[in-house]
């Protein structure tokens, strides 16, 4: 399958599990609104959503697919199959133990993640047992982040896309099964820990019917566990650098009662462009680069492939980023604006979504330049700048926040700013070492997509910037309903910068056929 074609089939897919999951948190906002409560839900959800992140959404898969590729290509199936079968074991049984010690400290952890709240032992315990009951969905990823790796690796991409959608059917059922806002936080922890077991059942199913037959065994420190160690864990921490920050971002939010259910709703629309598109593109990558560094002279297949995929990424990801800075109260008010999350918690929340709308194209690049290092083996560099960018986040995330708090102002916008502008530093560390190790170099033909995407986007900003001023009269025209004048804003606004895209030339007809078609490439 073509780059575009594999991209465009994990997009669609994740586009149609991330629409749910705004769904999900549009019932759970809706049920318990913005305070200590939902600030005791959302740091259970905290390691979930890291290790979904980190594990299943291509971070480990980055590390693992070189691996296991260039095991199928030199050593046969049977080879790479039992190296799969020995990291299975292993990484089944360190999740087991990382989640039993999780489970004894959880009351030092929580002195970290809810420093905040210390002093409130109903909020604070409350987070404890929440926590707790979430931890071993840690298992559930790390078993479902390498069976699809395995598909991946065989170019399947279909299964390993849907099944995060099982996340949000579990939650959804669970939300709508109690109306008690405890007993609502309750249930939607004791689901997630149901749907990483489904997730990890599903995608070894798929693994098995690709021929592929993996079984537990005792884990053993073999070389080919080292191997996969050595790049993996490296690699893994390396492509969670914005996951971290984000953590960093969340405890130090623990000081300003609410601020966490603000950041975790602004969250929610600049991780759609980040699955949608950097995830997928980065995924999609990964094996194309592999085989073309694996290559003598490898260069200019290397180089076109990120051009293509810097530019794929780009097309797709700077509308989304222009919208999110444009109209951010009217997406959040439309689509959390209800039941206990009022208009004041939905303006405090698009101050934030504001900040990060400028780090959405630093988020995404970082997915899509990683895989150059990984194809390459080389995990160590990006977990160095990885560090760095989330030291930097903590310094200037934490000494803005409490400047803020100490004029009387909220802080927590200030951490959504630190996490952008920690991403862009490490973009710009990423892509000064490809092109000064020669690896990469940005064509004039890339360079003048861009430009052409820019004039599509101030032609949407434009637009968005119209459209939001005369919002309340979209909303007469449809029923006083504020969600369809959302959806019809975005769709104009899409259609139109389609248009100009392709009037500009940023995307054309070609790319958009090959990706609606198979390809032998």
């Amino acid at each position: 399958m073509s780059l575009a074609r594999n991209v465009f089939v994990q997009s669609s897919l994740t586009f149609g599990s991330r629409i749910l999951g705004f769904i999900r948190e549009a019932v759970i906002f809706a049920k318990l609104g913005a305070g200590p409560l939902t600030d005791a839900y959302l740091t259970a959800q905290q390691f979930p959503n890291l290790f979904r992140r980190l594990l299943a959404e291509g971070a480990f898969a980055q590390a693992f697919v070189p691996l296991y590729t260039r095991s199928q290509a030199e050593e046969g199936d049977e080879v790479a199959t039992r190296m799969a079968t020995e990291t299975l074991s292993m990484l089944f049984t360190v999740t087991i133990i990382l989640s039993l010690i999780a489970q004894f400290c959880m009351p030092w952890i929580m002195m970290v993640l809810q420093a905040g709240y210390r002093n409130d032992p109903d909020i604070f315990n409350l987070s404890i047992l929440l926590t707790q009951i979430t931890m071993p969905y840690l298992a559930g990823m790390a078993l479902s982040a390498l069976f699809a790796g395995v598909l991946n690796a065989a170019g399947r991409f279909v299964l390993s896309a849907a099944a995060p959608t099982l996340m949000n059917i579990c939650l959804l059922i669970a939300a709508f099964s109690f109306n008690e806002p405890r007993m609502v936080a309750l249930a939607c922890s004791v689901a997630t820990l149901i749907a990483g077991i489904l997730q990890a059942a599903v995608l070894w199913f798929g693994a098995r019917n690709q021929g592929v037959h993996l079984k537990f065994r005792l884990p053993r420190i073999t070389p080919a566990v080292k191997d996969v160690a050595k790049i993996a864990v490296p690699g893994a921490l390396a492509a969670s650098a914005t996951q971290i920050n984000i953590i960093v971002s969340s405890s130090i939010a623990s000081f300003e009662a609410g601020a966490k259910g603000w950041l975790a709703s602004a969250d929610r629309f600049y991780q759609l462009p980040l699955g949608i598109v950097g995830v997928a593109v980065g995924v999609a990558i990964l094996p194309r680069l592999s085989r073309a560094m694996s290559k003598v002279g490898s260069s200019e297949d290397t180089h076109r492939t990120l051009d293509e995929g810097i530019s794929l990424a780009m097309a797709l990801t700077l509308p989304a980023a222009v919208a999110l800075a444009i109209i951010p109260f009217f997406l959040i008010d439309a689509l959390f604006g209800r039941g206990q999350f009022d208009a004041s918690d939905s303006t405090l929340a698009a101050s934030a979504l504001i900040h990060y709308a400028w780090g959405v194209p630093a988020f995404v690049l970082v997915k899509v330049l990683a895989p150059a290092f990984f194809a390459r083996h080389d995990t160590k560099r990006p977990m160095q700048f990885a560090v760095v960018s989330v030291l930097v986040n903590t310094v200037l995330g934490a000494g803005a926040f409490f400047w803020l708090r100490g004029q009387g102002e909220y802080g927590f916008p200030a951490l959504a700013a630190a996490t952008s502008f920690a991403a862009w530093l490490n973009v710009s560390m990423l892509w000064l070492t490809l092109i000064k190790r020669g690896d990469y170099k940005p064509s004039g033909l890339l360079i003048s997509r861009m430009l052409r995407v820019f004039v599509s986007c101030g032609i949407l900003g434009g637009f968005l910037y119209f459209a939001n001023d005369y919002k309340n009269l979209t909303q007469t025209y449809l029923w006083e309903s504020q969600i369809l004048a959302l959806i019809a804003t975005v769709a104009v606004g899409g259609i139109l910068y389609g248009i100009a895209a392709l009037v500009t030339g940023a995307v054309s007809l070609r790319e958009i056929r090959n990706a609606m078609r198979r390809s032998a490439t």
